[in-house]
């Protein structure tokens, strides 16, 4: 049974969640404080998803890679698939094994030096992006990723995965990460944008709401990616639909959840 301390935290305005911990860390004596409220993993996984535009999470993926997904009943990190090709810049999509099915994976957008925090070179953050896989927590970022990869690759056709945001962050919590940038965009003008690229941009969900420095989400509605390093599994656990045209192109396990893409997006 939860705390009564957790219970009250459940209580707080969503949006004073990051404030009311940073308060408690002013001092020695507040630090003991902090430690009767600082919410465990489950409580912040409820923050994050709390409004309700924040239920579902999306992930984007071609209909081709459908049948390895739905056979391991799992979504991997490029690292896992190909841990021999970990930071190195893929220039054009790329086959994997994953069982007795192959998988693409999306090429590396060419991101420009100028993007980069000091210190951290262009290897060292494409292996921390192939370590994870990615989430677009409301249908307004997924829908801008799937009218890009549209624009981009015009006979190709894409998916995508629903899943419940709750359900999957607190079973995954310990391996989930918080962005409030789109991570491997490539902006076309650096000097414009107010943040660097580098690892420091992926917040573990434990420290959300505590963590105040760097380019970090403050609150739920910053959050613009969620990562899960690794792999997500069991996938079926959290699957509430497909989204693809035509909906042949699923998987038969998961015809029953299969919807034209035209309905997630109008």
């Amino acid at each position: 049974m939860p705390c009564d301390s957790c219970l009250s935290l459940r209580r707080l305005d969503i949006r004073r969640f990051g404030d009311t911990v940073s308060k408690d860390r002013r001092s020695p004596v507040s630090a003991g404080r902090e430690a009767a409220v600082i919410p465990n993993l489950a409580d912040i996984a409820a923050a994050v998803t709390h409004a309700k535009g924040r239920k579902t999470l999306y992930h984007f993926t071609r209909a081709s890679n459908l049948p390895a997904m739905a056979e391991r009943d799992a979504l991997r990190s490029s690292a896992r698939l190909l841990p021999a090709e970990a930071g190195r810049r893929r220039e054009a999509p790329t086959m994997a094994r994953m069982g007795a099915h192959a998988a693409t994976l999306n090429a590396h957008l060419r991101i420009p030096d100028a993007m980069l925090e000091e210190g951290c070179s262009q290897e060292t953050f494409r292996e921390s992006l192939d370590r994870h896989v990615f989430f677009w927590p409301t249908i307004r970022n997924c829908r801008a990723m799937w009218e890009m990869y549209g624009r981009r690759e015009p006979e190709e056709t894409f998916a995508v995965l629903a899943l419940d945001a709750h359900s999957l962050l607190a079973a995954h919590a310990a391996k989930v990460k918080l962005s409030k940038y789109d991570s491997g965009s490539a902006p076309r003008f650096p000097h414009r944008c107010r943040y660097r690229k580098s690892p420091a941009l992926f917040l573990p969900l434990a420290d959300f709401g505590h963590v105040r420095d760097g380019p970090v989400p403050l609150k739920p509605s910053d959050i613009r990616e969620i990562l899960v390093e690794g792999e997500v599994a069991p996938l079926s656990a959290f699957l509430q639909a497909v989204y693809v045209t035509p909906v042949s192109s699923a998987p038969e396990r998961w015809l029953d959840l299969t919807r034209p893409a035209e309905v997630l997006f109008g």
